[in-house]
């Protein structure tokens, strides 16, 4: 068993209290953060004095040399070390002999994992950002494609009123658009280097904590070394933004699964993101969007986990905190997944134009318009909307459209109807009249994809 910490001990820890200790199985992910932070961290070291530049450089070529090893598949890492930082350090010294046992001077392992899990969250931002780019492209396509195709709006899943595909993409458009938002907020405000903060108290070493921040790309060091090895915040804030994506997601797919029913039909999903039944030939499943569905939860569990393993910890580092990778890594590649099948089966999608305005169409949502109508033609608001009511009535009776309604029908009902109402309650008429800014008028819509089209330029 290989591990940093054994002189204290006169004897072997027993291995299933080994095993349970370990990291090894899952912080492996995070070897290149390892090596990227022990480079800067000797490059100091030189600077400062405390290595010679023939360490550093023994030090640096043999780091160098185990990353290589390790990617292109000569080097396994193995558990048979404790965690990532044991088996970079082992493998050190046995390449480059005394000179890898300096790699550790001036650190603890607490301010060490403490970099790793920085580093790679700050990677993993960067990628998750990509991804919702990705998304907010398709949606943007999809917005300039569909200005004029009409559909129903909802509330509480009734149809309420005519807007267009559009329209409601660019509502999903806002929401992803805050989600980068927020994975930039939160890398700008994680973006200070923990290294040199030690254990907990720093060092007697004379490190300049600036300049190792500044090799690593952050803004500047931690401004408290307790803090530095105890603070899970930002990871607690991304999965937090992580959980919003997902909901976003979720809401997304809920929609496609009903669009893709056999009552709706608004979608054709293309067979790649698809299945079928093993006794029903006739189906089609959207089980991409069921899972995205489904997975939302295991975000939500994540947040929820390490909400709750930091609840009670006293400063400074705690072994629990070791609680957070697994959690975290997880909820990472899950909403990275979700994020690019997603993305694909939205990018492949089809959408029966014709079936949607019909749709809208019976589902009286220009039922509105129609009372806006009489109002117009001096019939107290109250009156219309009774009116109205009425004209619903019928129609439900007999099956039919405010649309396909005879002029003889709509005055039977009020004399106030003229050839007109037929223009008033189109399709076109409702949802163009609706031009303030962030309606679904074409002139509105129009005027946000540039504004959309502008932001995705300089994002």
């Amino acid at each position: 068993m290989a591990q940093l910490w054994g002189g204290r001990f006169t004897k072997e820890t027993d291995q299933l209290v080994y095993n349970f200790n370990a990291s090894i199985s899952f912080d492996k992910r995070f070897y290149e953060q390892d090596i990227r932070g022990s480079i800067a961290h000797v490059t100091m070291l030189a600077k400062q004095g405390i290595l010679t530049e023939d360490e550093k450089k023994q030090i640096i070529d043999g780091l160098n040399g185990i990353r290589e090893d390790v990617e292109n598949g000569t080097l396994e890492i193995t558990d048979k070390y404790e965690d990532i930082h044991s088996f970079v350090e082992a493998n050190l010294i046995d390449r480059i002999g005394d000179a890898g046992k300096k790699l550790h001077t001036g650190r603890s392992r607490n301010d060490q994992v403490a970099l790793d899990m920085r580093l790679y969250t700050r990677d993993e931002i960067i990628e998750l950002d990509v991804l919702l780019k990705e998304i907010l492209e398709v949606l943007l396509k999809l917005m300039k494609e569909n200005v004029e195709t009409y559909m129903p709006g909802f509330t509480h899943l009734q149809k309420a009123q005519p807007i267009t595909l559009a329209h409601h993409m660019g509502a999903y458009f806002e929401m992803f658009k805050r989600d980068r938002s927020r994975m930039k907020d939160i890398y700008k405000r994680m973006n200070y280097c923990p290294l040199g903060a030690g254990a907990l108290a720093g060092t007697t070493y004379p490190l300049d904590r600036e300049y190792t921040a500044e090799l690593l790309d952050f803004a500047g060091p931690t401004l408290n070394s307790m803090d530095s090895v105890s603070d899970r915040d930002y990871l607690i804030e991304l999965l937090s933004a992580m959980s919003t994506v997902m909901m976003h997601l979720s809401r997304f797919s809920e929609e496609v699964i009903i669009w893709n029913s056999n009552e709706y039909q608004f979608v054709d999903i293309d067979d790649a993101y698809s299945t079928g039944s093993s006794i029903m030939p006739q189906k089609k499943n959207p089980d991409i969007a069921e899972l995205v569905r489904g997975k939302t939860g295991r975000v939500y569990g994540a947040l929820t986990s390490l909400l709750t393993t930091m609840k009670g910890i006293p400063l400074a580092y705690n072994k629990d905190m070791q609680e957070d990778k697994e959690l975290v890594f997880d909820a990472i590649d899950t909403t990275k997944g979700c994020l690019a099948l997603f993305t694909g089966m939205l990018k492949t999608m089809k959408f029966n134009d014709a079936r949607m305005e019909e749709s809208a169409k019976h589902g009286f949502t220009n039922a509105t318009d129609a009372a806006d109508y009489l109002v117009n033609h001096g019939v107290p608001f109250r009156d219309a909307h009774g009116i109205v009511g009425q004209l619903v009535l019928y129609c439900i009776e007999h099956k039919k459209a405010l649309d396909d309604m005879t002029m003889e029908e709509f005055k039977a009902i009020s004399p106030v109807f003229e050839e007109d109402i037929y223009d008033a309650i189109s399709m076109k008429t409702c949802v163009e009249m609706r031009n303030t800014i962030g309606a679904p008028g074409k002139a509105a819509m129009e005027k946000v994809i540039a504004i959309e089209e502008a932001y995705l330029v300089t994002e």
